[in-house]
């Protein structure tokens, strides 16, 4: 047959034709353009789609809310709060009913996002992300959830109540510590994020609501922020943190987050104000962008990156979702401080075009990476908070087409309530989240019922450990010799009593007619005998642990002496008069082991003819069966 080269030529372009267009469509899986909504929205609904595979509250099983692990329940918060600002951005309902199901699941019994099933783990930060997913939801009018279920103004205010309680002078002058409860890691330490979100909540609260209670409190943390400095009055630079017992050591460290949080809260501020108190937060905001440039990197220093972790590929699983807040709060800012749209939509235009570059991996070859400054590179890293910070990113640019925040007298529908939060707003006990009704009649005598039941069952248990299970002595001498044996050297009475008692439970391969403990192994019969009352432990020595080569159901502890098979001997004091090892066939190649490893005087006799005497002087023998010599 002769060989078609052109066909098979042609075949083969085809083919590299092919290959070079998959690979092209998954190297290139999103085409963004810029300039137009239809585009934005297209993607942004496929990053939301891919961010939502991680989550499964709304499935069989899942819990609503939350995320699987190793995620945290703050990041499901922000990822309500993404959600909200899908819908905001493109009007597709499609995660409506799971956004809401979510934020209502989650708010706990007292309505101020302090859960059961978190309270004993959450920090004032972890809270305060519900609480900003939940005024967004106010702020744009998101559907409100049914009359009899708490509403999302309510829901911020009743956490912003139980954060101002929670204002601790005593220790730095100021400011919320990271962690709620005492006995958490991280309670000695005063966080700016924690400082951001009780910030943020409050300047949004006071914008929405015209209380100007909100609005103090906003301006008193920001002058606490500047007072301990965290947030730096030259720079504007926000870092992380400090701890009670050195209030003047800063870490030093900057995260995207905190300066977005701020930034937003310093633009609801600049548009409740007015007069001279507006002149001062136009400043602020003005110094805190400045501020955010630090964030922007790659060779025009205009694509957002995790400058603290990213660089060096260290960012964790919190850090990874950083960039998705300062996206959505550089956006939200424009519309309280339009002035700044000129400086803040490049910096989102160039940072989107190069996320969406990054989109090229997983299984589908769409899924976004952390490293935006690696323009059309993925590395690697695949997440929640890589998809949010995307998808955040993308929606951050249609910001000029959408509606404004609203507040209760331009359009707002959210119920609130001032005094939401509980009657102990301010607490820090999360067992007094629960309202524990009077212990009734029928509850007290059913305590105490099962108080008797279960005194009666100790009662019983006591006497059936001490008794003798032959019969040989009575309980009031079985507990007389307990007694004895536990009382004078605590643990190490406990021990002997153990070894000297060794097994008292029968077993198909024991016998114990002749008071004696029968132990059949292969060819080799282990024989004991209680040679020792327990009262007289230690004249020579106590009994002896039999730690068979195989383990057995009886728990003896194992000689130490780096050799199979050993007895050990136990002096009255509790320490090692010795070992010897028993014959054994199993044990024929290793003659060494068959000789004894200490000879006590008195204690080993060869002889079948001086076994009473033996039994009489407390020895233990190993007697292998048809034979009358004892090792």
């Amino acid at each position: 047959m002769m060989f078609d080269w052109r066909a098979g030529t042609s075949n083969h372009c085809i083919g590299v034709a092919v290959g070079m267009l998959l690979t092209t469509q998954l190297s290139t899986a999103y085409t963004l353009d810029m300039s137009s909504t239809d585009s934005m929205k297209r993607v942004a609904s496929s990053m939301t789609q891919d961010m939502m595979s991680f989550y499964n509250g709304h499935q069989p099983g899942g819990i609503p809310g939350l995320l699987p692990p190793p995620y945290y329940w703050w990041e499901a918060g922000a990822l309500m709060g993404a959600l909200v600002d899908y819908w905001y951005y493109t009007g597709d309902t499609t995660w409506n009913s799971i956004t809401e199901e979510g934020l209502l699941f989650q708010a706990g019994p007292n309505h101020d996002y302090m859960p059961l099933n978190q309270t004993m783990t959450e920090g004032n930060d972890d809270q305060g992300f519900w609480a900003m997913a939940s005024m967004s939801a106010a702020e744009y009018n998101f559907p409100n959830p049914p009359a009899d279920k708490p509403q999302w103004l309510a829901l911020t205010q009743a956490v912003f109540n139980t954060q101002a309680a929670r204002w601790d002078e005593q220790e730095c002058g100021g400011g919320l510590r990271w962690q709620i409860f005492t006995w958490n890691n991280g309670f000695d330490y005063k966080n700016s994020i924690s400082q951001a979100c009780f910030f943020n909540i409050g300047a949004r609260l006071a914008r929405y609501t015209g209380n100007q209670t909100y609005a103090d409190w906003a301006d008193k943390t920001w002058t606490w922020m500047e007072a301990s400095g965290l947030l730096d009055k030259k720079t504007y630079y926000v870092y992380d943190g400090s701890h009670t017992n050195n209030c003047s050591e800063i870490t030093p460290y900057q995260w995207t987050y905190n300066a977005g949080a701020f930034l937003l809260g310093a633009a609801a501020m600049y548009n409740y104000t007015t007069g001279p108190t507006q002149a001062r937060w136009r400043t602020r905001i003005d110094g805190l962008l400045n501020g955010t440039r630090v964030f922007f990197a790659g060779p025009k220093n205009n694509i957002m990156s995790e400058v603290a972790c990213e660089p060096v590929n260290l960012c964790d699983l919190d850090q990874q979702s950083f960039k998705a807040y300062l996206s959505r709060w550089m956006a939200a800012t424009i519309k309280w401080a339009p002035w700044t749209y000129n400086r803040i939509k490049p910096l989102l235009a160039s940072s989107a075009t190069a996320a969406a570059s990054t989109c090229t991996g997983g299984d589908n070859g769409r899924m976004c990476g952390l490293k935006w400054t690696d323009h059309g590179k993925h590395d690697g890293s695949i997440g929640v908070g890589q998809q949010m910070a995307a998808m955040e990113i993308v929606l951050a640019n249609m910001i000029q087409h959408v509606p404004d925040p609203l507040t209760n007298s331009t359009g707002g529908t959210s119920a609130g309530d001032p005094a939401a939060g509980g009657s102990d707003v301010g607490r820090t006990d999360p067992f007094t989240i629960i309202e524990y009704p009077p212990p009734t009649p029928a509850d007290r005598t059913g305590a105490c019922v099962c108080t008797i039941l279960i005194l009666l069952g100790l009662v019983f248990g006591c006497i059936f450990v001490l008794s003798d299970e032959n019969k040989v002595a009575s309980p009031p001498k079985r507990l007389s010799r307990w007694h004895w044996a536990v009382m004078p050297r605590g643990g190490r009475g406990l021990r002997r009593m153990n070894v000297g008692n060794l097994v008292k439970g029968k077993h198909p391969n024991h016998s114990d007619s002749d008071g004696s403990l029968m132990y059949e192994k292969d060819d080799v019969m282990v024989k004991t005998h209680y040679v020792v009352p327990i009262e007289k432990i230690g004249r020579k020595t106590s009994s002896i642990n039999i730690t068979p080569r195989r383990h057995h159901q009886y728990h003896h502890q194992r000689a130490r002496s780096g050799q199979p098979d050993a007895l050990k001997y136990w002096n009255h004091d509790g320490t090692n008069a010795g070992q010897i090892h028993p014959p054994h066939s199993e044990l024929q190649s290793e003659p060494s082991v068959l000789q004894p490893q200490k000879q006590n005087s008195g204690m080993i006799r060869k002889s079948t003819s001086l076994q009473k005497k033996a039994m009489q002087n407390r020895v233990v023998h190993w007697k292998e069966k048809g034979s009358n010599q004892y090792t």
